[in-house]
């Protein structure tokens, strides 16, 4: 565990991505392979299940440190992290510990069958072996709560730097679905026959922002700047659904999410089509749920997101289906090599002979002749239910991850209204100590109602005005939460609007951010909810 927490500690410490790699490669040069292929896991998404609940890691973590608990949680609204908190309040280690990382893990593992007083007595016999700073990580792993400020791609380029072998190949073998304890550190090295994993997804092709700033998109002219002739693109529609990629091998179907979780069970109405598919095809595409032909907003597909079992209520309210935009496997050959025009006349082979109209369709191309005519269609996107355009260049390969050059967004400009903020909260992390989480209100007749939550899109600078204003005018407090006196106004950004029945004010927003502060704007002059209500068509 040494190594792994002075890992972690580590890469927190620095933002330059070489001394980040360099990290990586020392740790992976100098642990046992086990301990690879277990950080491999927890830093690609793959953490370990929490075994014991939060709030009996918090008390016996009180219970342990010796002091009150109004102490502990007036420590922790300071910290702002959990288990940060419980590391340095417990008494300093007279122990040490040379157990590994894997160690750790199977015995966190082991914990799942143990009763209640078997759980406590071997969490706190384990922190009294820990010194502080491997409490912290410890403890990260044991609530769940680990993550860490490192991309699945810098993994790969240390793990690539250190092997010799291709990145993207690397990226390959750690998609899918593997465990570190049966998934050895020799095989992931080894020279791989990679049609033997029937199930394994591609690395995903991320297309990259073309905007101004955070906020603003280009203007058509700037597009064309950017991209040179229009002619040597193609164009779709940005679908709000989900990312996912369709999978036909062995005689068996797999759907695989962007986040690498596997959902083929979530999805019953596309076993058919998928079941239709040659042998050996791969499609990556866009699962969005469909009403009439027509696609619906992303909040009617959440409803399904996440459920253990699809009543039939949930599969008639939010039906879906796949829009597919490109083929990386026909015929069992890997295809990504070959050009995005010819890509695409394959896929549009396998939608001839898959005749699945209701749940398979192909992403339709949006003709244009400049960037012009293309930026006015554009602002249809909204009434396509879509987020705005896709640009693809016509002779791109399919790359592996986030990659300039040939795959863009355009997306629309969100969609906004001046608010009013009524609530701040204390962030978590380098934040802790500042009141940076807040919540905004609309106007009702003469009453304010809260609408939205936002942390995010003020400036350090903005942010400590911010807190400086909430510290001089709180009203009340309730926990951690501070009302304020009405009178700051911030102009909130948001990609949709839909109506909610849990929320007082009947609506909820997609990606809520503060775009502005208008300083310039009283209190008076907010937004009201019936200009909310008629982003909804009310």
């Amino acid at each position: 565990m040494k190594a792994f927490a002075q890992l972690f500690l580590s890469l927190d410490e620095t933002n330059k991505t070489n001394e980040k790699v360099k990290v990586l490669k020392d740790y992976f040069n100098a642990v046992p392979d086990t301990d690879k292929m277990h950080m491999l896991a927890l830093f690609t998404g793959r953490r370990p299940r929490r075994p014991i609940n939060s709030t009996l890691v918090r008390n016996w973590a009180i219970e342990a440190s010796n002091i009150p608990a109004w102490l502990f949680e007036e420590s922790y609204q300071v910290v702002g992290d959990l288990a940060e908190t419980m590391a340095l309040l417990m008494p300093q280690s007279s122990q040490s510990s040379s157990k590994t990382l894997t160690e750790w893990i199977g015995e966190i593992n082991s914990l799942y069958d143990k009763t209640e007083e078997e759980k406590k007595e071997w969490l706190v016999q384990s922190w009294a072996m820990l010194d502080t700073q491997e409490r912290f990580v410890f403890n990260k792993l044991l609530t769940g709560s680990f993550r860490v400020g490192v991309s699945q791609n810098l993994v790969v380029k240390a793990l690539a730097d250190i092997s010799g072998l291709d990145a993207a190949v690397l990226t390959h073998r750690i998609m899918g679905s593997w465990l570190p304890e049966t998934y050895r550190f020799a095989q992931l090295m080894e020279e791989q026959d990679e049609a033997a994993n029937i199930s394994r997804p591609y690395p995903f092709f991320l297309a990259y922002p073309i905007q101004e700033t955070s906020e603003k998109q280009k203007t058509p002219a700037e597009v064309g700047t950017a991209l040179g002739d229009a002619s040597d693109w193609q164009a779709e529609w940005k679908w709000d659904g989900i990312r996912a990629q369709m999978i036909k091998r062995g005689g068996e179907i797999f759907i695989w999410s962007r986040g690498e979780d596997l959902a083929t069970e979530k999805f019953p109405e596309l076993h058919p089509f998928l079941n239709a598919l040659p042998d050996g095809t791969v499609l990556d595409g866009e699962i969005l749920s469909f009403q009439n032909g027509l696609p619906m907003p992303f909040n009617v597909l959440q409803t399904r997101i996440g459920r253990k079992n699809l009543s039939k209520k949930i599969l008639e309210e939010s039906p879906v289906a796949v829009i597919a935009y490109d083929c990386l496997e026909y015929a069992g050959e890997d295809i990504r090599y070959k050009t995005q025009s010819e890509r695409r006349d394959l896929l549009e082979q396998l939608q001839a002979v898959t005749p699945f109209p209701e749940v398979f369709r192909i992403s339709a191309l949006i003709k244009f002749d400049s960037w012009d005519e293309l930026g006015t269609i554009r602002e249809q996107s909204r009434a396509m239910i879509a987020e705005g355009i896709m640009l693809k260049r016509k002779s791109a390969a399919y790359q592996v991850g986030r990659r300039r050059g040939d795959w863009w967004k355009w997306k629309i400009d969100p969609l906004s209204v001046d608010a009013v903020m009524i609530y701040a909260q204390k962030g978590h992390g380098r934040r802790a100590d500042l009141y940076t989480d807040y919540t905004f209100a609309v106007w009702d007749g003469d009453k304010l109602v809260p609408f939205a939550k936002a942390y995010s899109g003020l400036t350090d600078a903005e942010i400590n005005k911010v807190d400086y204003f909430v510290k001089r005018n709180t009203i009340e407090k309730f926990g951690p939460v501070r009302t304020v006196k009405p009178e700051l106004v911030f102009e909130i950004g948001f990609e949709g609007i839909n109506k909610s029945t849990r929320h007082k004010s009947g609506i909820a927003l997609r990606f809520p951010r503060i775009l502005r502060w208008r300083h310039d704007k009283p209190k008076e002059e907010a937004d009201t909810l019936e200009t909310l209500k008629a982003l909804l068509g009310e």
